[in-house]
């Protein structure tokens, strides 16, 4: 397995170069699918402690989060809104930061190893696109500067969707 060299700045200084290689990254390019794949590699690359990050895309028809582009092991492919972190992350549409994911009520564990997970919606005209997922194997993993720089992210996505 190759290994993929990791950013060595500070957790804000790594969010801040990661923001910019999005902008960069996506500028112009008009396919999402494309984009969110993309962006799933980089903030693998510049995320330290994760042991899954990805999105999820919300399909209207089943009104459930299906499986998109990720870095990691293999997945839970359907996810009705409502149900467990992403599900709830989609249907509320905030972001959900939660430290210990055995204590989330009708946590959805695709990954056993997983103890914390971050979820941000991802919203364009007020119609829900899907989710950003990112989770850890450490208990309280994430906090508010993931949160920040993470709807950033997200931000940045969403003004390219057309």
């Amino acid at each position: 397995m190759i290994e993929i060299p990791k950013f060595t700045g500070t957790k804000a200084e790594n969010y801040q170069l990661c923001v910019k290689q999005v902008e960069a990254m996506i500028a112009g390019e008009p396919n999402f699918i494309a984009n969110i794949s993309n962006i799933s590699a980089l903030l693998n690359q510049a995320l330290t402690d994760i042991n899954w990050v990805g999105f999820y895309l919300y399909e209207e028809s089943t009104n459930q989060l299906v499986l998109g582009p990720f870095q990691g092991l293999p997945a839970c492919i359907r996810i009705p809104l409502g149900r467990g972190v992403c599900g709830s992350a989609g249907q509320e549409r905030k972001t959900y930061l939660v430290q210990n994911v055995n204590e989330f009520p009708g946590h959805i564990a695709c990954d056993a190893a997983s103890k914390s997970e971050i979820v941000i919606p991802i919203v364009h005209q007020d119609k829900l696109v899907g989710v950003l997922d990112v989770d850890s194997p450490s208990l309280e993993r994430f906090d508010t500067t993931d949160q920040e720089y993470l709807e950033q992210v997200v931000a940045i996505l969403t003004k390219s969707i057309q």
